[in-house]
């Protein structure tokens, strides 16, 4: 039985039915003044200014799927019921612990108690369940991570039930992001495009978009207090201006920043240059569709070993090291698999040498205008064979979208950036059209396991399968970077591409 703070208004969920009606009786109950207290146009001055270079248009994680919206307000404003580490592990959240059952089927979750949202509401499990509820009723983005839900209840105050109708060893994972975010259910008419409801360190104190975001410090969090009490994001389109911004003292930090800013101002009075590890994996896809010259396994072998990835990676200003798989140092399952095609470009022509004339005549190695020179350092290193010869199309994004989608393509530079993303390969509808019953079925047994050591067990067997049938050329990791005064602490350096914690954040 579901005990709800609403008079039990759900008794239990099934398959989700009868949601939207019972959406329909809630009702707003005066959040606006203790939520808000510091309306938009606030003069609040900063504690802490911080240059971005994208800024979401809504609040509204559910409706705005963009990276900007869930990096700044996950883990200030909102809270998730698991969340991770610097180094992308798993750690309690509004969850101070869970259990899966044997079977993979059932988890539970213990939530805290004496947590509040910053309307002054209590935050308990009723709300848990009807956050997950909306995700699917609104079809919130990525919804399908959260798996086949068979129900969600909650059996008391800060007992969360998900039972799954078949395993998923990655729910963990998906609870610990945008779809994991406990929101208010007694506001649920609330404009959250434009105010944002949580129960983190943080309120949002004025929201401009395309413009600035400012966070004030939330003197009724449950937990440790933010140790600033205002930080203000800031939107630079021009990096040239963020970089003069940093080094005239506007900004007391910019994060994250590209390659290039950060080697120019590294070794800059006042400022401090750090890296950190990413899940961003850097890759010369494959179209292995029948049609392609790549959907023969020799000539996908052939380039691998013609390609030089160490050598890539490490003239890459962005590249954290080479990477070999589909998964990286920061995910479950990985395993260094940077030996499996050293560079070896007799062996290479060998391979090449199968192939006919006029079948191994011309590639087309389609990208953005961002892989430019790195697309260029392929062709060339490709063309140090007598055949095939590259031809090299650097395209808008708008014509780059559509060359993919239509498959007239046969290699592309691209990155992949998330947990988990491995999976897309046994996908042979995806872009890659990789085709492979036996990578398939090793990456469905993986989905199948019922712990998390069986799932990085079977992770790691279906990243090793894939790459050694050459279904893509996985160059390098990506990392990421942050420059900021040395007066500035308690920053994150890892993984600030996709979330940035800032309860710690202080300036001298």
């Amino acid at each position: 039985m579901q005990h709800s703070k609403r008079d039990n208004t759900w008794s239990k969920w099934g398959f989700f039915l009868g949601v939207a009606v019972a959406l329909g009786a809630l009702v707003v109950v005066g959040w606006t003044f203790m939520q808000n207290r510091f309306q938009p146009g606030s003069s609040l001055d900063a504690d802490v200014t911080i240059g971005i270079d994208d800024m979401p248009q809504s609040l509204d994680i559910r409706s705005d799927s963009s990276a900007a919206a869930e990096r700044l307000l996950v883990d200030n404003v909102y809270e998730t019921l698991v969340t991770v580490d610097q180094n992308n592990k798993l750690q309690p959240g509004l969850a101070t612990s869970w259990k899966t059952s044997d079977d993979g089927l059932t988890v539970t979750l213990t939530l805290q108690s004496g947590v509040t949202f910053s309307n002054g509401h209590t935050l308990d499990a009723s709300d848990a369940v009807w956050s997950l509820q909306q995700n699917v009723t609104n079809k919130v983005a990525n919804v399908d991570e959260l798996g086949n839900l068979a129900s969600v209840a909650n059996p008391n105050a800060t007992t969360v039930v998900i039972t799954l109708a078949k395993p998923n060893p990655t729910l963990l994972r998906a609870l610990s992001g945008r779809l994991g975010i406990v929101y208010d259910s007694e506001s649920s008419s609330a404009d959250y495009q434009r105010k944002a409801i949580g129960s983190g360190p943080f309120t949002v104190a004025d929201f401009q978009p395309g413009h600035s975001l400012k966070l004030a410090r939330s003197d009724t969090y449950h937990g440790t207090k933010a140790a600033s009490n205002v930080v203000e994001f800031m939107q630079y389109s021009d990096a040239d201006a963020l970089s003069k911004a940093l080094t005239d003292g506007s900004l007391d930090m910019a994060a994250p920043v590209s390659a290039s800013t950060a080697t120019g101002l590294n070794g800059k009075d006042g400022l401090t240059v750090k890296e950190g590890a990413t899940t961003d994996k850097v890759l010369l896809a494959y179209n292995n569709g029948t049609d392609s010259l790549l959907s023969d396994e020799q000539a996908r072998k052939a380039f691998r070993y013609q390609i030089d990835a160490a050598g890539i990676a490490s003239a890459q200003p962005d590249a954290a090291g080479a990477l070999g798989g589909p998964i990286s140092l920061l995910e479950p399952g990985y395993e260094d698999l940077t030996g499996l095609y050293p560079h070896d470009e007799n062996q290479a022509g060998q391979m090449f040498s199968y192939f006919g004339a006029q079948y191994l005549t011309t590639v087309n190695l389609v990208v953005p205008e961002e892989y430019r020179s790195l697309a260029e350092t392929i062709k060339q290193q490709i063309e140090r064979q007598p055949r095939p010869t590259v031809n090299l199309e650097v395209l808008s994004d708008e014509d780059y979208a559509k060359r993919i989608k239509d498959g007239k393509w046969e290699l592309t530079v691209m990155s992949m950036d998330g947990t988990d993303d491995a999976g897309i390969f046994a996908d042979p509808d995806s872009m890659f059209h990789y085709d492979h019953t036996e990578a398939q079925q090793a990456y469905a047994d993986a989905r199948a396991a019922t712990n998390d050591a069986d799932y990085e067990a079977r992770m790691k067997a279906y990243a090793r399968l894939i790459s050694e049938d050459a279904a893509s050329d996985w160059l390098y990791t990506r990392k990421c970077f942050t420059v900021a005064s040395t007066k500035v602490s308690g920053y994150p350096t890892s993984m600030i591409n996709r979330r940035m914690p800032l309860a710690g954040l202080t300036v001298k």
